[in-house]
């Protein structure tokens, strides 16, 4: 197997890390936010940072899907049981449910809210029309969510050093190409 085929394409491991470093910024917008108070243009600056990255990365989410959709997977050595390799999809499964779900909930919570929505210096249409009871029941699935979200990006990190510490295959080496001298 040559360099090339043991990693992933140099496009597949720019869209991983770029969500990575996207979904980093989305959680420290949003959890940092309280350092602001209510109504200071500061907080709301913030909560727009939020916004605009959620949507930016529900984009790369779809460009990642398609991408992948047409790149090559490399294989893992040595070969996974089935039902590992099961339980590894349904997770990533899970996971871009995840980054799709969350920036439409997003969307739609400030649609029903009745406040603007910012993307790159543009406002979006609403979705749908103001309603604040819809905008409190949709914050709620929206914050919900996002807290397991810090689950299922815990498990994904876990899975992924259990691969390379206990089970030692190449499963983390195949998204760290040059690290671990491979090159893609």
């Amino acid at each position: 197997m040559s360099a090339s085929q043991q990693s992933y394409s140099v496009w597949m491991l720019r869209l991983h890390w770029l969500t990575v470093l996207l979904l980093i910024a989305v959680y420290a917008s949003i959890e940092f936010r309280g350092v602001f108070e209510k109504g200071t243009m500061e907080r709301d600056l913030i909560k727009e940072v939020h916004f605009v990255l959620g949507l930016s990365l529900w984009c790369i989410t779809w460009l990642r899907l398609l991408v992948k959709r047409f790149s090559f997977i490399p294989l893992i050595k040595p070969a996974p049981k089935t039902i590992v390799i099961k339980i590894a999809a349904l997770m990533h499964a899970v996971l871009y449910v995840f980054l799709l779900l969350m920036p439409i909930l997003g969307y739609l919570l400030l649609s029903a809210a009745d406040h603007v929505i910012p993307f790159w210096g543009f406002q979006l249409p609403a979705l749908i029309t103001p309603d604040p009871d819809l905008a409190a029941s949709i914050k709620e699935v929206h914050e919900m969510v996002g807290k397991a979200g810090y689950a299922f990006i815990a498990l994904h990190v876990l899975g992924a050093l259990a691969h390379h510490y206990i089970v030692k295959d190449n499963t983390l080496k195949r998204m760290l190409p040059g690290l671990f001298g491979t090159k893609s």
